[in-house]
Order: structure tokens, then C-alpha cells, then sequence
């Protein structure tokens, strides 16, 4: 007889310990695989679904019952045609669920109008968050469906170019009990909406109103609401200081401000926000100003919990960073990209009171030298995030005192720094907690450098690789072997790359976005291998790929069934072969088919046929506008594709 499994000593409560200390979802995926016992407990206390096939949902709810956020952004075909379809095919043993579904999105689902809106509302009746953000069709009607839920608390509406005062007045009547609400990029919603919206929603905590056309008069509104802690209005172009001067006044609860890209602004008005705000936790003003005056940032003495400060682009001095250093000693973020004057002298200034530093942005700082890093590397030992990019002057020393002093680097950006090497490499591989590396345009490194790395940081997840010439099929052989979670691999115009490094990347189960742009030595024999080992492929460049087959083709329609985005253009694809990759893939939401010289008008015809219920975007030649026939454009536009003639 044989002894009992170990799993049986295992109490539920302490699956489900291990199972919350899980945040990666191919982890959690293998958790849920290793046996009847982890799977159940995963599907009792699973509380949030995303759906990639629809025909699914029905047999989803009833495996797991404790669901209460559902998220459909991914889903082709969510439309008000297959809604009642949908939502129809729940079993009836399920009919306390939808009462139990909080949270909502439906991102990106362009098909969507008013009749399927108001079906969903009416069938999640208890809803109390809805993302319909990048919905760009959506309007008034589809504001008025959501005004029903009365409920609701959170509200995306991110780039609904439709939806105007009359909408947000639905909103806002229907909704009192709004806490946040997103309004980014809905060109139509004007001071008059904003007024409404503060006499309203007197519970609302967070606003987003960036890139709206709104005056000072919106914050004159924004001051009476008492509740709020975070105004987010990036590139708000109309608003003056005195919209500044009505937020000193008003909006006692004020903890998160972002006024980045409002060039009207002053950093003097912006002085009487901060002397009335001295709660303030986020500031961040990047690209607002074309100068950071000393007067100005002496009032930041009053700023004692300010964690998180970003003011990129603007000039600043010595004595700039001595007074933030000097009065900001809990800042775990800090901005300066494209700011001019930063020095090493700046930096060690800055670091030596700063030294709870988690996130550093200094791109297109070329001024800096191995000293500043130096200072960084010794006085911010809890550094998780440090930004480059064109830092030019930096060596590979820079890289070995971070690798040194910086054990908890999570993510760095190195692109287009011509001063580092393999060497430097190897140093930075004692980070070995890295999860995002970025070495774009950086022409020094090699085969040797990219080893380092994936010997001794096993959990990167991103790797930026742009145009770096010396990389070819032994580095990616080497991340087959230590960096098994990669999930984002950028090799454009690595032109060493064959189809060995292909074959290569082909175990690398995890990967779900590549890009090969202008890679000239991959044939289909490359790609085959690639698509048959990358089952969860969602995004791939193939742009210039001009040496690729049809039998490549081939091989993504039949392995490839992930695939949301894919670009094609410039390929020697053929008729036959677009028409059964496009037709193939049931996930494919964004398209690019530009300088496909080997497919026909009827081939484009018959393939946007063939996926057109699915596709949200499309990039085409503009010749092709004349060529293709009118109802296949119209059908595409119907269901919510955005069409760009290239």
C-alpha cells in the first residue's frame, strides 16, 4: 500500500497562503495544473476572470464561483450582436452571479453601442467599476446606459471621443456615489460638465480630466470638491494660473497632483498650491515649465511627505537639487528626464539627503558621468528603477558600482549608452533580481555581454535588444538556458539573428511579445520552429522580414492562436497565406498590412473578410482605399475598427 501524498497534510487555508504569495500568472497557471487539490482551491477563491475566448464565459462562471471582476478587453467580437448571445449561454444554475460581478471592463471593445450596453447593465445590476476606456464610438446613449448603475464608484471613459456635457450630466445625476472617474482625452467635455460634475458627485476622491478642453473655470469647480485627493490634468493647454489659484483654495484632501504639459502654468501660481497643500504625496509637472527658479523650490520645506517628484524638461542649477535634497528626505521617486543643467555636482547634492530612492529617471541627461552613478549607487541602496537612456558619458564603471551597491535594481534603462560593454554587463549581472533590462543602440555589446546576464538574472521578463549589431544566435542561446520567464524581446535589426536563434527562442514557453523587425537572415524554416514552441505569442513584429516563406506563414496560423497583434508589413506574404492567417487566428484584434507586394486587391478583400468581426485595428496603404470594395471598409468601421490608410 502505498503512503499517503504529502499535499494531503496540506489544510486549504494553507494552499490558499501559498496561492495569494503567487502574483505571477504563469505561476499561478502552474499551481492550478499540479493536481485535483490545487486546482479546486484555485476555483474557489478565484475572484478575477479575463476572458479570451467568449464561447468560454458560460463554462467559466460555473468553475469558479467566488468571481467578482471580469475583464472582456481581450475578447474579439464583444459586440451587440453577440451580447445577448453571451450572456444567454450563462447556465441557469448560475443566475446569482452576475448580482455578484463588482468590476467590469470593457476596454478596447469598439463594437459595443448603446443596445449591448444597456443589456450588460441590466444584467450586472450590482456593478460598482466599469472600464470602457479606448471605446472611441462611445457617446451620449452609451452614458445614459451606464447612468443606471447607480452604484457605481469607478468610471473609465478614457478616449470615448463621443461622450459630451450631456453624457457626463447622465453620468453624474445617475451616479452620485462616484469616487473616481476618468475622462482622458474626451475632447468634448467642457467646463460646463466639469461644473455639474463637482455639484454632483461630492464623494469623488480621484479626477482625470488630461487633455481636455477645459479653462481655469473647471478647477474653480475641481476647488469645491472636498473629497478630493487626486487631479490628474496632463496637457490641459487653456487652463492659467489662475486655475491654480482656485486649487490653493479649495480641495482640502488634495494629495496627488499631475499639471504635466500645461504650458500656460507658472511655477509662481503653482506656489500657492503648495503652500495650501503641505499633505501633498505626488507632484508631478514634467514639461510644464521651461525653468525650476530657486524661490520656487524653497517652498518645497513645507513638502515633509512628498514621495514622488517629476519635473522633466525644465532647466534647473546647483542649488536646485541642494533644496530638495535638503527638505525632501521621503522622495522614493524622482523625474529629471531631458532636464538641462544636471551635473554630477546636481546629483551627488540631490542623493546625499535622498537616500529612500526607489525610482530614478535621468534620460537624456548626457552630461553625467561614472561620479553621479557613484553617488547614486552609495547613497540609494533600495533603488528598484534607474532611466539613461543617451547617457553617453557613463563606462562600465557606472554598471559596477550599481552592481555593487544597487542588489535590489528591478528595472534599468541603458538604451543608446555608447560607453557600455561586456564588461559592464558583468557587472550589472550581480542585479539579480532584474525584470526589465534595456539595451537598445548600445553598439559595444556582444554574444559574451548577453551570457553575463542571463547566467545570473534569471527573472528578467523584458529585454530591449534594438539594433544591437553584435548580439546574434549564441546570446539568444544563452536566454534559453537562464532567463526561462522572458516575456518581451525586442531584436529589431539584430541582423546577426538566423533561424538557429530562432529555434532558440522557441523554448521560451513564456514569450509573448516580439519584435524582429528588418531581420534579413530569418526564412520560414525560423519562424515554423519560433511558432510551434511559442504557444502564447500576443504581439509580433515581422516588419521587412523579407526573407520569409509561406510555409512560415503556415506555421503562425496553425500554432499561433494567441496572437492579437501582428505586423506584417513589408513581407513576401501571398494571397493564399494572409487569407488563412487572418482567418485563423480568433484572437487577432490589430493589424498592419502595409508594402504586402505580393497580395492582390482580392486578397486584402478576402482576408479582412475573413477577420473582420474581430479586428479593432488596421493599418493599410491608402492606394488600397479605391481598391477595396466599399462594404468590406463599411463593415470593418461598423464593428469598431479604426482603419489607418497609411
Amino acid at each position: 500500500m502505498e503512503p499517503p501524498s504529502i499535499l494531503t497534510l496540506l489544510t486549504d487555508d494553507l494552499l490558499l497562503k501559498i496561492l495569494f504569495l503567487l502574483t505571477d500568472d504563469f505561476d499561478r497557471k502552474s499551481f492550478r495544473s499540479t493536481c485535483k487539490v490545487f486546482h479546486r482551491v484555485d476555483s474557489l477563491h478565484r475572484t478575477h476572470l479575463r476572458v479570451l475566448r467568449p464561447e468560454f464565459l458560460s463554462t467559466l462562471v460555473a468553475k469558479f464561483p467566488s468571481l467578482y471582476s471580469l475583464d472582456l478587453s481581450v475578447c474579439p467580437r464583444i459586440d451587440d450582436g453577440t451580447i445577448p448571445l453571451l450572456l444567454s449561454s450563462i447556465p441557469s444554475g448560475s443566475s446569482s452571479w452576475p448580482g455578484k460581478i463588482k468590476r467590469l471592463n470593457l476596454s478596447r471593445c469598439s463594437g459595443l453601442r448603446f443596445p449591448g450596453l444597456q443589456m450588460v447593465v441590466c444584467f450586472f445590476v450590482n456593478l460598482e467599476s466599469v472600464d470602457v476606456s479606448y471605446c472611441c464610438g462611445f457617446g451620449d446613449r452609451e452614458a445614459a446606459a451606464l447612468s443606471c448603475l447607480a452604484g457605481l464608484r469607478e468610471l473609465n471613459f478614457d478616449k470615448c471621443l463621443c461622450v459630451t456635457d450631456v453624457g457626463l450630466a447622465k453620468i453624474v445625476v445617475g451616479c452620485p456615489y462616484l469616487e473616481s472617474l476618468s475622462l482622458k482625452w474626451c475632447f468634448e467635455v467642457t467646463d460646463i460638465g466639469i461644473e455639474l460634475l463637482s455639484k454632483k458627485c461630492t464623494k469623488l476622491k480621484h479626477l482625470d480630466i488630461s487633455y481636455l478642453k477645459v479653462t481655469s473655470e473647471s478647477l474653480h469647480a475641481v476647488g469645491r470638491m472636498e473629497r478630493l485627493e487626486v487631479l490628474v490634468m496632463v496637457g490641459c493647454g487653456l487652463v492659467n494660473d489662475m486655475g491654480l489659484h482656485y486649487l490653493g483654495k479649495g480641495c482640502p484632501s488634495l494629495q496627488v497632483l499631475d499639471i504635466s504639459r500645461c504650458d500656460k502654468l507658472s511655477s509662481s501660481a503653482l506656489v500657492t498650491v503648495i503652500k495650501a497643500h503641505s499633505g501633498l504625496l505626488q507632484l508631478h509637472a514634467s514639461y510644464s515649465f521651461f525653468e525650476i527658479p530657486v524661490t520656487f523650490l524653497y517652498q518645497f520645506k513645507d513638502l515633509k511627505k512628498l514621495r514622488s517628484l517629476r519635473i522633466d524638461g525644465a532647466r534647473v542649477s546647483d542649488a536646485s537639487f541642494q533644496i530638495i535634497g535638503a527638505n525632501c528626505k521621503v522622495l522614493v521617486e524622482i523625474g529629471m528626464g531631458k532636464c538641462r543643467g544636471v551635473s554630477d555636482t546636481c546629483i551627488i547634492q540631490l542623493v546625499s539627503g535622498c537616500v529612500n530612492l526607489k525610482v530614478f529617471n535621468l534620460t537624456c541627461c548626457s552630461d553625467l558621468t561614472d561620479l553621479a552613478i557613484q553617488a547614486i549607487a552609495e547613497s540609494c541602496r533600495d533603488l528598484s528603477c534607474l532611466k539613461l537612456e543617451c547617457c553617453n558619458l557613463l563606462s562600465q564603471k557606472s554598471l559596477e558600482y550599481l552592481g555593487s551597491h544597487c542588489v535590489l535594481l528591478e528595472d534599468i534603462d541603458l538604451t543608446d549608452c555608447s560607453g557600455i560593454n561586456d564588461i559592464g554587463l558583468k557587472y550589472l549581472s550581480k542585479c539579480s533580481e532584474l525584470i526589465c533590462l534595456k539595451l537598445g543602440l548600445c553598439t559595444n555589446i556582444s554574444n559574451k555581454g548577453l551570457s553575463y546576464i542571463a547566467s545570473n538574472c534569471p527573472n528578467i521578463r523584458e529585454l530591449d535588444l534594438y539594433r544591437c549589431l553584435g548580439i546574434g544566435d549564441d546570446g539568444l542561446a544563452s536566454l534559453l538556458v537562464g532567463c526561462k520567464k522572458l516575456k518581451k524581446l525586442i531584436l529589431s535589426y539584430c541582423s546577426a539573428v538566423t533561424d538557429r536563434g530562432m529555434e532558440c527562442l522557441g523554448y521560451l514557453e513564456e514569450l509573448s511579445d516580439l519584435e524582429l523587425r528588418g531581420l534579413p537572415n530569418i526564412t520560414g524554416t525560423g519562424l515554423r520552429a519560433l511558432a510551434a514552441g511559442c504557444r502564447r505569442l500576443a504581439e509580433l513584429d515581422l516588419k521587412h522580414c523579407e526573407n520569409i516563406d509561406d510555409s512560415g506563414f503556415w506555421a503562425l496560423a496553425y500554432y499561433s492562436r494567441n496572437l492579437q497583434q501582428i505586423n506584417l508589413s513589408g513581407c513576401q506574404i501571398s494571397d493564399v497565406s494572409l487569407c488563412m492567417l487572418m482567418g485563423n487566428l480568433p484572437r487577432l484584434q490589430d493589424a498592419k498590412l502595409v508594402d504586402l507586394i505580393n497580395v492582390t486587391a482580392n486578397g486584402f478583400e478576402l482576408a479582412l473578410r475573413a477577420c473582420c468581426v474581430r479586428l479593432k485595428k488596421l493599418k493599410l496603404l491608402a492606394s488600397l482605399r479605391r481598391q477595396l470594395a466599399r462594404e468590406t471598409v463599411e463593415t470593418l468601421k461598423a464593428r469598431g475598427c479604426k482603419i489607418r490608410w497609411d
